[in-house]
């Protein structure tokens, strides 16, 4: 089964309730590049009225592990992953429609086929860029992926 924008939101909605209900979005899934969209609204504002860290670092999340989720279902192998450590620096007040993408999905192909060649776990680490409607960079993450195949 392919993974798509569509099932990937539906999934938020059901999976990942908190996300879906701040307005968290995979707006386009590629090979290698991922995006997400979140719009600064009410719900999801700090008290200085810009968008809250942590709604940010949600679609940062979804920008890497969408090309992970999306990886790992191509193998056709039972993996787990998991986010082990992350790291935000924010450079702007997040108003607006914010733009997060990833453009790393070449780091997981590498990281998959060493771990299916040798049954042992591996880390990666991934970049996410938050940009506004005038193209300027309002935060930065990185996000370290570890898969490993599952026990059978």
């Amino acid at each position: 089964m392919k993974l798509t924008r569509k099932k990937l939101n539906k999934f938020l909605m059901f999976k990942l309730p908190s996300a879906y209900l701040c307005g968290v979005r995979l707006s386009n899934l590629l090979n290698n590049s991922a995006t997400v969209t979140v719009r600064h609204r009410w719900i999801n504002q700090n008290p200085f009225k810009s968008m809250y860290f942590a709604v940010q670092s949600m679609a940062a999340e979804l920008s890497t592990g969408a090309l992970v989720i999306a990886k790992i279902m191509e193998s056709n192998q039972k993996i787990s992953m998991l986010v082990t450590n992350h790291q935000g620096s924010f450079s702007k007040k997040a108003t607006g429609k914010i733009t997060f993408t990833c453009e790393d999905g070449h780091l997981i192909d590498a990281a998959i086929e060493k771990t299916i060649e040798t049954g042992e776990g591996q880390t990666f680490v991934m970049h996410s860029l938050g940009k506004n409607e005038q193209n300027e960079t309002v935060s930065t993450y990185q996000f370290e992926w570890s898969i490993k195949l599952k026990s059978k």
